[in-house]
């Protein structure tokens, strides 16, 4: 039972569990399990025939798969497996089976400890529908590129189908799919808000984030004969829970940050008896409550270690829009894993028990993750297959993990975390030679060296002590944190290393650039465009407007223009002529057609034709999509009463604002008169420079005289 939040217990106990500890085992060393006696496998295996020929019986491990088995560390399969590998487990990997029937499940064998299940490094339905919910034509982490190779919602499909092949074998679900729906989440696919994963996949735990710290614990612990449900304390894992552990202290999300409405509510400082624990819930919650008359913020007599969040139910953010706007705005705020608390959200007559993000790995142990001995290529079972997404990044090194910028559209944050993991120089050094002399075919150019974010490696908060207490939601937004290191020198230094050794003729930088951030080094600046930008350099301002940006969580486009000078400067003077390719983004919340205008002007001012451009998509979990779906902005305390942002949802509009973006292509020029019409600016309709899109032509007098006589005669 919940402890009223001003009592004390002598006998709570005053440690925190044993999960949430902030000082973790190092992933290297764990005990080794028994198996580790069969050595590390060329591949994992993919059939019972690979495991008869090195010497298994069964897979301790089995990891089902939506992507094809690429054994390289930009595949999640491949991390997971080799580091469960390293733990002395034997793993075997089933990709992309069919799933018409449970029979592909069993392909190799029952597992003796856990299926490990993964939608891939995509989001399963991100990758088979566009922005406009049309299907794509490509799979580029399948053989050959062909669709349709993955069910829509892998996850729960593959876990339902798990469940069926061997009901009693626990079932772990983890990747970007599942660790982005594991509270309730607006689901654009459906329009509706779809409850927690863990209870449509009927899994035993879901793993969210990077998680190989907390899969380790896991292995281990169940190869020692605990019960999954026994491991409820696990940083970097959501559960369902029956009931709540005992000396747990209750916060409801309302005393932190609650939405004021004008009719009455239940009292928002309900709390439950177990007298009412597994009574059918009901819209209201109403149950036996005690009224805690004080805010938060003042003095309260409880153990805030042994205390946890209660988000809005799934029955009321399924209801109430502003609450689902509440609910993400305390999801973000407590996404810090020195600081998060346990967040616990009821869906029926259960809770999904969320703990605190998992602590971010340190140097030496992500760089012992990427020496794990990967072959660096697909499976042979895909023979000369091609398979896009590898040929994309097979010459690419991943030098860091997270993202501290806080965009409001993005999922890196959500899924990676906003403390930035570097690897050392040495690591990344080992990996530019192992390309070298693995990858068939090398000519000598590296094709990426960044990450999520190019230039944040090794980029953290100066103190520990204040990023252990902080919950801003951007390290640069709205401005950049005087406490933030801006000193990009060590990746200038790792850039110069990195060309420096024997056999490379050229590294790339094509991860995306946060210029604001490059804009505190210079010499960074000069040292990219100097030496690694082949022609064209990809940076994402996303928009013109400030009401937009602010909701995007972007800088001001100005920064842009502070950027451009210098690239400008330094392509110069190293001699080379090279241009900035900017990405946009239309539709997003906040941004309306004359923001949408104001922005193809700005285009149009500075010679700017955009080929790829992109519809806002609303992933799960992300602020932004809490603002379509509730037309509330999250980044502030949610009003019932506030003004409504701007929100295009309607087909037709969200193609009208992505043709702005388009404003160049003849096949966008109909609508975007009638656009320019209905917004009363047809002064920008004419052939001179200043003019946005050309009139319509008129048809001569004879042709329309022989098109009407053609049309009386069909």
């Amino acid at each position: 039972m919940p402890r009223k939040l001003t009592m004390t217990s002598k006998n709570a106990p005053r440690s925190i569990p044993r999960g949430h500890s902030e000082s973790p085992p190092k992933l290297y060393s764990y005990p080794k399990y028994w198996a580790e006696c069969f050595g590390t496998a060329p591949f994992l295996p993919m059939s019972r025939k690979e495991m008869d020929t090195l010497g298994w019986d069964s897979c301790d491990i089995i990891i089902i798969t939506a992507d094809a088995y690429v054994d390289h560390p930009s595949f999640g399969m491949a991390v997971i497996g080799r580091l469960l590998e390293a733990q002395g487990f034997r793993v075997g990997i089933i990709s992309q089976p069919e799933w018409d029937t449970a029979e592909p499940f069993k392909a190799l064998g029952k597992p003796n400890l856990f299926f490990g299940i993964t939608g891939g490094n995509m989001d399963s339905l991100i990758n088979r529908y566009t922005a406009d919910l049309r299907l794509r034509r490509e799979d580029a982490y399948t053989p050959d590129g062909v669709p349709g190779k993955r069910p829509d919602r892998s996850v729960i499909v593959y876990s339902q189908r798990c469940r069926e092949a061997f009901y009693d074998t626990p079932i772990v679900i983890g990747g970007i799919e599942a660790s982005l729906r594991r509270i309730a989440q607006y689901d654009y696919w459906s329009n509706r808000v779809r409850r927690s994963i863990l209870m449509d996949a009927n899994a035993d735990i879901l793993l969210f984030g990077n998680a190989e710290r907390a899969l380790a614990e896991l292995a281990h612990q169940i190869a020692n004969g605990k019960a999954v449900k026994e491991i409820w304390d696990l940083r970097g894992s959501a559960l369902v829970k029956s009931s709540i552990p005992g000396y747990w202290t209750e916060i409801d999300s309302a005393r932190i940050d609650w939405p004021s409405k004008i009719d009455k509510i239940p009292n928002p400082y309900d709390f439950h008896s177990n007298k009412n624990r597994g009574v059918k819930e009901n819209t209201n919650d109403s149950m036996a409550v005690r009224i805690i008359p004080l805010p938060l913020q003042r003095k309260a007599d409880f153990n805030a270690r042994l205390s946890y969040i209660r988000l809005p139910s799934f029955n009321k953010v399924v209801n109430d829009a502003p609450l689902y706007a509440h609910a993400s705005r305390i999801l973000h705020q407590e996404a810090n894993p020195y600081n998060g608390k346990v967040l616990v959200q009821k869906h029926g007559n259960q809770d999904i028990w969320v703990n605190p993000p998992p602590i971010p790995l340190d140097t030496d142990e992500i760089d012992w993750v990427f020496d794990l001995p990967y072959q660096r290529k697909p499976h042979p079972n895909y023979g000369d297959s091609k398979i896009p997404a590898y040929d994309m990044i097979k010459t690419s090194v991943n030098i860091m993990r997270g993202c501290f910028g806080g965009c409001t559209f993005c999922s890196i944050t959500e899924h990676e975390g906003r403390i930035i993991q570097s690897r050392s120089e040495s690591s990344v050094i080992r990996e530019i030679e192992k390309i070298r002399d693995q990858v068939p075919g090398f000519t000598g150019t590296i094709s990426d060296l960044g990450g999520p974010t190019a230039n944040m490696y090794n980029l953290n908060c100066k103190s520990s002590k204040i990023q252990k207490s902080c919950k801003r939601l951007s390290c640069v937004y709205p401005s950049i944190c005087k406490q933030l290191n801006t000193d990009h020198s060590s990746t200038t230094q790792l850039y110069r290393k990195a060309r420096a050794i024997p056999g490379i003729k050229r590294v790339a930088v094509a991860s995306g650039l946060r210029y604001d951030l490059a804009l505190k080094d210079p010499e960074y600046i000069k040292e990219l465009v100097t030496h690694h930008v082949g022609g064209y350099l990809k940076i994402a301002p996303e928009h013109s407007e400030g009401k937009t940006l602010s909701m995007m969580m972007k800088p001001s486009i100005s920064a842009y223009d502070e950027f451009k000078t210098l690239f400008d400067k330094f392509s110069k003077q190293a001699g080379k002529e090279q241009y900035l390719i900017p990405y946009f983004i239309a539709a997003h919340p906040g941004c309306n057609t004359q923001d949408m205008l104001n922005l193809s002007l700005w285009l149009k001012d500075h010679e700017f034709k955009p080929d790829q451009v992109q519809t806002f998509y609303p992933s799960p979990m992300a602020l932004a999509t809490a603002m379509y779906y509730s037309e509330r902005n999250p980044l502030e305390k949610v009003r019932y009463k506030g003004d409504k942002i701007s929100v295009c949802k309607d087909i037709d509009q969200r193609r009208l604002q992505k043709a702005f973006l388009r404003y160049h292509d003849e096949n966008n020029w109909p609508m975007l008169r009638l656009a320019l019409a209905h917004l009363g600016r047809k002064d920008l309709i004419g052939t001179q420079r200043k003019h946005l899109i050309p009139p319509e032509k008129k048809i001569p007098n004879r042709s329309r005289q022989n098109q009407s006589q053609r049309s009386r005669r069909s």
